[in-house]
């Protein structure tokens, strides 16, 4: 028995007619305006709201549906009724009759998610394809003619299709987002019994140096710790000259004629308190609710950020992607899961506990407008909302201005390899996918991504817009963050110089060398800081060992050093907090001493993970110290 027969579905076979035929099945389907006119006249829509969404549809060129529904004009469940009467269509409940996974199979996992396309059920000799947007079946009609013989189409939101394909292909998406990033570039297989045993040796040579010649292994150290905190200087010097003297930004080229979606990724795991101000955070943002995709991505298992996000009640134009449950549970794991869900052609990415400003999003499409193809990410400016809790806050603050306002730019004007946040960021699609996105097995899968970008030729630049977030200012989780980050960049670092000679081709010497100084004193510094703080026992009065064997000169040159360090670190910390709109007196920059210890027992911390724990995620908790109620 035929479809028509049963009365289930039309048939499409009849060849395709002219976009806009308002006939009982059209296969063209109706116009904006011929829908928006239906709607008015069922009382679905009012015709002032249909005006205002005619008006951005020609303006934005965004589906009108879309506009209906983000801006509230119309309900789901009225709207695909309509839909259903306008395309002589059925509306699937997914849930209720979920899909062939064969099917999805015959099509792809990732094609059907990007497309919004889900095979459904096989009926005879008809394949029932489900989407939420009849023009986008009408536009693939052909190509899923081509995998599946004759199809026909049915209606279901796109929050059920999405779902309906997560059920259904889940594990096989988990080996699909762990194993995205080549395997020569990515750090999954870290861990080997050769690794192990390497590390073996080598702690168990220093052990034994360290036992038959001490003297001569804190010479050694003292020379490496100095010789690294030198060049951390330059470098740091360096970056605040190019930083400071930056010419000044070029003027927009013309406006944006037609504005992009722009998808937002934000990954929650176990923030149910904090995920109600996410919303009313996001919903700042000025860009056209049309137009803006955000995705709440939340693991399976947690159940209580997923319900507090839904009785947040939720606007259309922000929806939960889950994350099927797996070994592994890290950001960028997540990020890759959710991805293929994603509808933009410019990909972002915020924590749970970010408030950016209202007009980033435009900035960020103009600075993509403005700029050529190999400007595939930009990096936004981030900062605190809780900067004078107390003096750990303050000294993050300090910190955090430094590298966002003065490191970092600095680096994009030397033309070096930039570390990435891992937050307000912001990457053309193409480019992100064709990188494998991020390396779900690193624990600092920003920092790593931007060197994967330098290496394969793409630019990062820094965008003057700032993004403020809760301030860590507890001192143990404050290691404990600080611990994954210091992890995560020894992981990076170990994993590009799997093969130096070829890191030297894509890079070149002088990114080759930044890289190099960068990773290598950032590192020594964390290491060897104890070894550096016995030099405070020379002007106590106390004896030694290398400072008493030193000519005059070199001791003098030492000396030249650490205050050539000392006065660099408060330079750059007070024109930083200049730029900074957070006003701390610069008083508090003197005692940047006693935090930077902090680091030292991190990065300890960091190393015994690095053997016994590599790819565990020590998870920050958010919304402790968050002036929420005026935010």
């Amino acid at each position: 028995m035929t479809l028509q027969r049963q009365g289930l579905l039309p048939d499409l076979t009849p060849p395709m007619q002219p976009f806009g035929v308002s006939k009982p099945w059209a296969p063209g389907g109706p116009n904006a305006e011929t829908l928006g006119i239906q709607l008015v006249r069922d009382g679905l829509v009012a015709p002032d709201d249909l005006v205002q969404a005619l008006a951005l549809h020609a303006q934005q060129r965004g589906r009108l549906v879309d506009i209906l529904l983000s801006r509230g004009m119309i309900s789901e469940i009225a709207l695909f009724r309509a839909l259903a009467r306008q395309w002589t269509a059925q509306i699937v409940d997914l849930q209720q009759d979920p899909p062939d996974p064969r099917l999805i199979d015959k099509l792809g996992t990732a094609t059907a998610l990007r497309d919004g396309l889900l095979p459904w059920r096989q009926i005879g000799n008809v394949t029932v394809v489900v989407t939420a947007h009849p023009e986008d079946f009408k536009r693939h009609r052909a190509g899923l003619i081509s995998v599946f013989g004759q199809v026909s189409m049915a209606l279901a939101p796109l929050g059920q299709i999405e779902a309906a394909i997560l059920a259904m292909r889940g594990p096989e998406m988990d080996r699909r987002a762990l194993t995205s990033v080549p395997a020569e570039e990515s750090c999954r297989g870290w861990g080997s019994d050769t690794q192990r045993n390497w590390l073996r040796f080598g702690v168990a040579f220093l052990a034994i140096w360290l036992w038959l010649a001490p003297l001569s292994l804190l010479w050694v150290l003292v020379i490496w710790a100095v010789g690294t905190l030198f060049l951390a200087t330059v470098l740091k010097t360096a970056a605040a000259f190019a930083a400071l003297h930056r010419p000044p930004p070029e003027p927009d080229h013309e406006p944006v004629q037609r504005q992009p979606v722009v998808s937002i990724m934000v990954a929650l795991y176990h923030e149910s308190t904090i995920a109600p101000r996410l919303v009313r955070r996001l919903s700042r943002l000025d860009h056209p609710r049309e137009l803006l995709d955000i995705l709440l991505v939340v693991e399976e298992e947690d159940e209580m950020t997923r319900s507090a996000l839904q009785q947040a009640e939720l606007p259309p134009w922000m929806r939960i992607v889950v994350v099927p449950d797996g070994r592994l549970k890290t950001k960028p794991r997540a990020l890759n899961h959710a991805l293929d869900c994603c509808r933009g052609s410019i990909i972002g990415v915020y924590d749970a506990e970010d408030a950016p400003e209202p007009d980033q999003i435009r900035r960020v499409v103009q600075r993509f407008h403005n700029r050529g193809p190999e400007v595939a990410c930009l990096q936004g400016v981030l900062d605190f909302y809780n900067a004078h809790t107390n003096w750990l806050s303050r000294c993050f603050t300090m910190e955090y201005a430094a590298w966002f306002r003065i490191i970092l730019p600095g680096l994009e004007r030397l033309g070096l390899p930039i570390p990435l946040g891992g937050t307000t960021l912001f990457f053309r699609r193409g480019a992100l996918e064709s990188l494998g996105a991020w390396d779900a097995w690193n624990v600092t899968e920003d920092a790593d991504l931007g060197m994967r970008l330098a290496r394969h030729g793409f630019r990062t630049e820094l965008i003057d817009t700032t993004t403020f977030e809760e301030s860590n200012c507890r001192a143990v989780p404050w290691i404990k963050q600080r611990s994954r980050w210091l992890k995560g960049y020894m992981m990076t670092y170990a994993v590009h110089m799997r093969r130096p000679g070829l890191l030297l081709r894509q890079l070149g010497w002088w990114k080759f060398a930044g890289f190099q100084v960068f990773f290598l004193t950032t590192l020594s510094q964390f290491l060897l800081a104890p070894v550096l703080w016995t030099f405070w026992a020379v002007p106590l009065g106390l004896p030694h060992p290398v400072a008493d064997a030193l000519p005059p000169l070199m001791g003098i040159a030492l000396s030249g050093t650490f205050l050539f360090t000392e006065a660099v670190l408060l330079a750059v910390t007070l024109a930083a907090m200049r730029q900074s709109p957070n006003r701390i007196n610069p008083v508090w920059a003197l005692v940047l001493h006693f935090y930077f210890p902090l680091g030292a027992l991190a990065a300890y911390k960091a190393v015994w993970e690095m053997v016994k724990a590599p790819f565990w995620w020590d998870k920050t908790s958010h919304g402790l110290f968050d002036p929420h109620d005026h935010l």
